[in-house]
């Protein structure tokens, strides 16, 4: 019967589906789907299919007496399962029996989420190959039903898992996509629900489709589709752009033909309208020099990395040394000339290994024509009017981070000289790419893989309108995720997978992106991010560094749905998480302090440890100093030392915010830092900790001295760009959508933009009564000279960061045995931290012994260290040098050799050597 419907309904649907001129039509129409034919029911999916045959429906007890259960098929919809009525409108009913057959190990664990409830599955008689492929097509409706037939419950059951099963060879698939091939171009599809799919082609991105409307093939075996056309002859054309139209079941909105672009896209069109036909290897995607530019050498373990974080608009948007017209774009990066490119020179010369750029894939939230530049009123500083001329522009200026991603595989358009053209962002790219490698600076990536900008029918879904309901990752109720904020994708569905592992092997290999950063990575399982590790050095032949957030938290937290890719569970990889530990200690609070809390909840740098004296305070300023000292020896589980209660703990005998602070078991497994993109900057964060009355040239004392707790870390070393200008985003702690006004960096180091009117109202209003009075305070800017000091003092910290291997170390043992703290436990001064290395025996230490101190307090201080007395201590010769930029360190950090004391000047990091 089954079958016999699916003829009834195909052939009645063929006649309007090949329609040349209703296909022709669908392909330039105004609109991204048409409803064919409309579904009225609003089903939860609650159930949830365990493989290709069986289902759970969770919460369900065992049926009664008299009660059965059933699967209801209609290919072309219009089932009715109203409860206390007979189910109607189907083509046909399977029944459902009770299953209790052992489930294997890797169905228990793909399903360890799911709550207790009824097993049920189809009979062996139903369970073929082609008939279950044919249901998934159609619409799908779980009842169960009394003895009169009428419906008790009914839901939809989430298929994913089915899909998988169904069509497990899809994961070997390689030319999914568009490829020339010797005959042509051929494009393939992944769309196992799909009933049919077509293409649509222009010939340039405003063209009107091609009068013909080829139909694609399905490959049962894959669910894949698939189209092979010959190139125009004696020339093959180059370029041109497509979009698909793709006639699919879509749960609660009916039988949907939609026109997407395609997922695995290597560019596109303006505004991603349409997909780019053209080749990775084609002449006009290749920059002069791409085939034979230098590379840097590849790094040796995630610790060696020293990372600056960029966006590539405030790069050189406001870069008066850039042509106007290059200003915000990829090609910005190859004018040596520029002041952005100068500064970056002068960081790799000094021991910065690689620029990590913001999301530069296609995002949803730029339009790439006509964005607009919004006119910010000359306005007081702690005036609201700049914030209201940002926002009213927000959705169409030209800025956006571009954490909402759109096709993953293709650049972004908003940063090319020309959106129309899908060769030239990938030449201008890949100019990008070669401007940096050739400063010696490698280059990285943040990706988002972890949600989409839009999921269901919106217009800027592609990929759940391609295989509804199966990319992203659903709730008990079949509605989509949102605990990163937008559309949580799902990887641990093959096909999502397999999505995210070749789009970053597509950007390492067809690009040279020496290292990637996973947006909330910890909502990725930690198998799927290993063998990512292994492919790319496999495709390379080089290692490719890979760090991410590893926040737990959402619906996959504590391994609710998998082992994730998070902090405490990357043991032995490699891959490194960012830690929250020493950040949260240095800085003071959250991100989610309110008005009150963000002034009290003072840090280590900011006045926690500036000499409290007695009881509490010196209690938690005991314990920052503690967390820091385990930040700088790499977050070690295993790490030892005295602590403030006078035990030696172990890294994950600390306490952190309610869990273990060590988590790490190798240095190279955590990202340090004190400031990203994310939250308040440094100076801003500051302008509400620091007392009101500190002069600016303490305040950026204060700055160097944090910048310094990173560089003297072990593990990767991360900043964020203009932390080393005091960038300020006038006090915005989330200026995602903030506009090139609150994002702006001043190369020359004239200014920070501290004072350039109220941050908008969306995130910040609560604290307006507490920003207005700070923004208008000329205490609080900084002048050139305080911004230069700070320039050249973090030069000065890489440095020596890159001089030593010391600050390299590669084993938790190794820290162990060469890092030790001075001045611990109860009786110690909390506003200094003093650590010593012992370089004797490894190679590249530079120095026999090596000592830092880190002074937060507003006063000189020392520390006395019995086993330095008759030591040849001596301050290291970059703070020592002629051109120090801290004179206060070069000319008062002293070392007392009969005592073994070591004077620190107030907020200051002094490193003493043993040469």
């Amino acid at each position: 019967m089954l079958l016999a419907a699916l003829s009834v309904w195909s052939v009645a649907a063929a006649a309007q589906q090949a329609d040349p001129a209703a296909l022709r039509q669908a392909c330039d129409a105004g609109t991204h789907a048409t409803v064919l034919r409309a579904d009225a029911t609003a089903l939860p999916a609650a159930a949830v299919w365990l493989d290709a045959s069986r289902l759970q429906w969770p919460g369900l007890a065992p049926a009664g007496a008299g009660t059965r259960h059933r699967l209801l098929h209609a290919a072309g919809g219009g089932i009715d399962a109203t409860p206390g009525q007979p189910a109607r409108g189907m083509d046909e009913a399977l029944p459902l029996a009770a299953d209790a057959t052992p489930l294997p190990p890797a169905l228990l664990l793909r399903h360890r989420h799911l709550a207790p409830g009824l097993r049920l599955a189809l009979p062996a008689a139903e369970a073929g190959m082609a008939r279950l492929q044919a249901l998934h097509r159609g619409q799908l409706v779980l009842v169960q039903e009394d003895s009169a037939g009428r419906v008790l419950q009914a839901t939809r059951a989430q298929a994913a898992a089915a899909l998988d099963d169904l069509y497990a060879p899809a994961e070997r698939l390689a030319d999914l996509g568009v490829h020339r091939t010797a005959g042509g171009l051929r494009w393939r599809l992944w769309a196992p629900t799909a009933q049919a799919v077509w293409l649509c082609r222009h010939v340039t991105d405003t063209a009107p489709a091609a009068p013909a409307v080829p139909a694609l093939q399905r490959d049962d075996a894959t669910g894949s589709w698939q189209l092979q056309l010959p190139q125009p002859q004696p020339q093959p054309q180059p370029g041109g752009y497509y979009r698909y139209l793709v006639d699919v079941w879509v749960p609660g909105t009916g039988l949907v033909r939609q026109r997407v672009t395609d997922p695995y896209a290597i560019s596109l069109g303006t505004d991603s309208r349409h997909a780019w036909a053209g080749s990775l290897d084609d002449p006009d995607t290749m920059p002069p020099g791409w085939a034979t530019a230098p590379r840097p050498a590849p790094r040796r373990g995630t610790g060696s990395l020293v990372v600056y974080e960029l966006h590539v608009r405030d790069f050189s948007r406001d870069d008066a040394g850039v042509p106007t017209a290059l200003r915000g774009k990829y090609q910005a990066f190859a004018d040596a000339g520029s002041q952005g490119m100068r500064h970056l020179r002068a960081l790799a010369r000094a021991g910065l290994t690689d620029v990590h750029l913001l999301p530069v894939f296609d995002i949803a939230s730029v339009p790439e024509a006509g964005c607009t530049t919004p006119t910010v009123p000359d306005a007081a500083p702690d005036s609201p009017a700049q914030q209201a001329a940002v926002v009213a522009q927000a959705a169409t200026d030209c800025f956006n981070w571009g954490y909402d991603p759109l096709h993953f595989n293709a650049p972004e358009g908003s940063y090319a000289s020309r959106a129309d053209d899908g060769a030239t962002r990938i030449r201008e790219f890949r100019q990008m790419v070669m401007a940096l490698h050739r400063t010696g600076l490698r280059v990285g990536m943040d990706v988002v893989y972890n949600h989409m900008s839009a999921s269901g029918q919106h217009a800027q879904s592609v990929l759940d309108r391609i295989v509804p309901g199966y990319y992203h990752r659903l709730d008990s109720q079949g509605r989509v995720e949102r605990s990163t904020c937008c559309d949580n994708t799902a990887t641990e569905h093959t096909m999502m997978r397999k999505l995210m592992l070749d789009s970053v092997r597509l950007w390492a290999r067809a690009y040279r992106i020496d290292s990637f950063r996973f947006d909330l990575m910890g909502h990725q399982p930690r198998e799927t991010m290993v063998d990512l590790q292994r492919l790319l050095q496999q495709d390379n032949g080089r290692a490719i560094q890979l760090i991410g957030e590893g926040w737990n938290f959402g619906e996959v937290a504590d391994g609710a749905r998998f082992v994730q890719a998070a902090q405490g569970r990357l043991g032995g990889t490699g891959i490194a998480t960012f830690s929250d530990r020493a950040r949260d200690a240095l800085r003071g609070g959250g991100a989610g302090d309110g008005p009150a809390a963000l002034v009290a909840r003072q840090g280590w740098l900011n006045g926690q440890a500036g000499g409290q004296a007695e009881g509490r305070d010196r209690a938690a300023a005991m314990a920052g100093a503690d967390l820091l000292r385990l930040g700088l020896a790499g977050t070690l589980r295993s790490y030892s030392f005295t602590t403030a209660t006078g035990e030696r703990r172990r890294g994950d005998q600390i306490p952190y915010a309610g869990q273990p602070a060590g988590y790490a078991d190798a240095p190279d497994e955590v990202v340090n830092y004190v400031e990203n993109h994310d939250n308040h900057t440094l100076w801003d964060i500051h302008a509400y900790k620091l007392p009101i009355d500190t002069p600016a040239d303490q305040r950026a004392r204060v700055q160097l001295l944090a910048l310094a707790t990173t560089a003297f870390s072990q593990g990767v070393a991360y900043f964020h760009a203009g932390v080393d200008l005091l960038r300020s985003k006038s006090l915005d702690g989330n200026s995602f959508d903030a506009g090139d006004w609150f994002n702006r960096i001043d190369w020359s180091g004239q200014t920070n933009h501290f004072g350039s009117g109220l941050p908008p109202a969306a995130d910040n209003q609560a604290l307006w009564p507490l920003a207005a009075p700070r923004l208008a305070d000329n205490r609080l800017r900084p002048a050139p000279a305080d911004i230069g000091f700070v320039r050249r003092g973090f030069q000065d910290l890489l440095r020596i960061r890159a001089g030593s291997s010391l600050f390299r170390l590669p084993t938790a043992e190794a820290v162990q045995q060469r890092l030790r703290f001075h001045g611990t436990g109860p009786a110690q001064d909390p506003a200094l931290v003093a650590g010593e290395l012992d370089g004797r025996g490894l190679a590249g230490a530079g120095f026999r012994h090596m000592l830092y101190v880190l002074n937060a307090a507003t006063s000189g201080r020392a520390i006395t260290v019995d086993s330095a007395r008759g030591q040849p201590w001596v301050l290291h010769p970059v703070q020592r040098a002629p051109g120090a930029a801290d004179r206060l360190v070069a000319t008062q950090a002293a070392f007392d050799r009969a005592s073994g004391r070591f004077d620190v000047p107030p907020r200051s990091a002094a490193v003493f050597v043993i040469e």
